[in-house]
């Protein structure tokens, strides 16, 4: 694609490279339509009520849950409207990049270190329900030293393995039914993530949707530099993926919904005429009061404490681990 010839630097302003992850986005989440027609064609032309169910994992029956009472109801057929979805605590519980570390180090790429740290900033995560830049950026770095020089087809490969049984348990069940709802309607329905877009591929394709916008990671001759296409796909820069692909797929965004759980999507969540918000955090949770948009909360406090307590408690296990391991190889050193 001729916008990932275009080399990403840091003197960049960031409202341009915010921009040019934008536009990366758009045009590799146009390119993987063009790449598999009859699929897409099946997605975006599908009969008004026709039901286009999610795809189920290999072995495990496909559900088909109700979207909640209230809802924004599509028009059937609106070849101009489309909906977008966050990923990380609105789709999937929990971020997916955290998922995507604990099966690096199953191959070996990460340390202990690496994912006791990893899920610590997971636990924070899931207990405060926002996401903080800092981790995002750690993340960020952590995965471009990693992939550096590596095959961009064996990164597909294991993000295809790694989120095989991750799509299928950690899936909020109402959301689910949300995407399912757009999806009968005959409408196009995509993931916006700050994820890899290798990783928003798995979880789009798995969940039957049209496509993702994902954060682009630079590569050349089928191995990445190590460097992004602009920026992470993250906050302003997830709406300039959504513009860019709504002006390439002749959307009209006034017609179109959103769905995220943080206040970094409120620019996304602004653009279209349908804006959700799905368990929000403090902040999203206020502009949506605010706004008079409309609120679907998934969580209970009840549910909400079972999430957080073994989140915790897998902390505490794989710090002591790394602890433990990293003694361990001191004494051994000393004797």
């Amino acid at each position: 694609m001729a916008v990932l010839r275009r080399l990403t630097h840091a003197r960049r302003p960031t409202t341009e490279r915010t921009a040019l992850a934008g536009e990366a986005a758009a045009e590799a989440a146009e390119a993987a339509l063009r790449a598999e027609p009859e699929q897409a064609e099946a997605l975006t032309d599908a009969a008004p009520g026709t039901p286009t169910s999610p795809a189920a994992a290999p072995g495990k029956p496909a559900k088909a849950p109700r979207a909640p009472a209230g809802n924004h109801t599509p028009e059937p057929g609106d070849a101009h409207a489309a909906a977008f979805f966050d990923c990380d605590n609105t789709i999937l519980r929990g971020a997916a990049i955290f998922y995507l570390g604990v099966g690096l180090y199953r191959h070996g790429f990460l340390t202990r270190r690496d994912i006791a740290r990893f899920a610590w900033q997971q636990a924070w995560f899931r207990l405060h329900g926002a996401e903080d830049p800092d981790h995002i950026s750690d993340a960020q770095h952590t995965a471009l030293g990693l992939v550096a020089g590596k095959r961009t087809a064996d990164l597909e490969a294991l993000c295809e393995e790694v989120f095989e049984d991750v799509v299928a348990d950690k899936i909020w069940p109402g959301t689910r039914a949300l995407v399912q709802m757009h999806l009968d309607a005959g409408q196009r329905v995509w993931l916006v993530t700050a994820a890899p877009l290798e990783v928003a591929r798995v979880i789009a394709r798995r969940l039957g949707m049209t496509g993702a916008l994902g954060t682009v990671a630079e590569a050349h001759d089928g191995l990445y530099t190590g460097r992004l296409v602009g920026e992470l796909l993250h906050g302003p820069a997830k709406a300039a993926a959504v513009s860019a692909l709504a002006r390439r797929e002749r959307l009209d965004l006034d017609r179109c919904a959103a769905y995220s759980d943080s206040a970094n999507d409120i620019p996304m969540l602004s653009l279209v005429g349908h804006p959700y918000v799905v368990n929000p955090d403090g902040a999203l949770r206020r502009h949506a009061r605010a706004q008079g948009w409309r609120v679907r909360d998934f969580r209970t406090g009840r549910k909400a404490a079972r999430v957080g307590l073994p989140a915790a408690a897998a902390l505490g296990v794989l710090a002591g681990a790394t602890a433990a391991g990293i003694a361990l190889h001191r004494r051994r050193r000393c004797a």
